[in-house]
């Protein structure tokens, strides 16, 4: 066995731990050794409902459903759009914490079945908590670590330093590539959701894919 199918071995042997874990916590969740599988359980999961937000989501938008779902004639709040006024992106998140579906993904997840997610704006982080009948998280195996600490670390370490990277902000983790926990105007590391269980009224499917997704 060569050093690559060793690697997915090991990272389908994390996410069936995490994806176990995560179902003793309450949680919807499923596996799948690539995208294209997962985007199709996906599109029937959420055939059902009409309207759906996405969130801030490098990772979601790799599914390219949000046009599959367009041309299904769903109402879908994205405010992802370059020629979208400051006003008209408030309403846009506003909406999507009423939709019936929302999409996201997490900033890291522990093999012991909790998800971390920080956020700057919070739409995110208050849509997959509360207000969407259903919310549908995706993420890549490059998202998985060992523990709830880990989870922490990762979004100071790597996923918060990424993200301002690629949004190409003023902030010091964008120039240096470590965390210091600044206040500069941009930061975007402002609210940490920790969801230890399934929230009491708010369905959750976390759908982790044997791929490096998002950041």
């Amino acid at each position: 066995m060569n050093s690559g199918s060793t690697a997915t071995w090991l990272n389908e042997k994390r996410a069936e731990t995490c994806v176990r874990n995560l179902k003793k916590h309450g949680f919807d969740a499923s596996y799948f050794p690539r995208l294209e599988p997962a985007r199709t359980f996906i599109l029937q999961k959420v055939s059902a409902y009409t309207s759906f937000g996405f969130g801030g989501s490098d990772t979601t938008r790799q599914l390219n459903i949000i046009d599959t779902l367009k041309q299904l004639n769903k109402t879908v709040y994205d405010h992802w759009h370059q020629d979208t006024s400051a006003e008209e992106s408030l309403a846009i998140r506003q909406k999507q914490l009423l939709c019936e579906c929302f999409f996201c993904s997490a900033n890291a997840i522990s093999l012991t079945g909790e998800i971390v997610n920080v956020d700057g704006t919070g739409n995110r982080t208050s849509a997959m908590a509360f207000g969407p009948r259903h919310v549908i998280m995706v993420a890549g195996v490059n998202k998985l670590v060992p523990d709830l600490a880990a989870a922490v670390n990762r979004v100071r370490e790597i996923a918060g330093p990424m993200r301002a990277k690629s949004l190409d902000l003023k902030t010091p983790c964008a120039e240096t590539g470590v965390c210091s926990d600044c206040n500069v105007p941009q930061r975007i590391c402002r609210i940490t959701s920790i969801l230890h269980r399934k929230p009491m009224l708010t369905d959750v499917s976390v759908v982790i894919v044997n791929e490096k997704l998002g950041f």
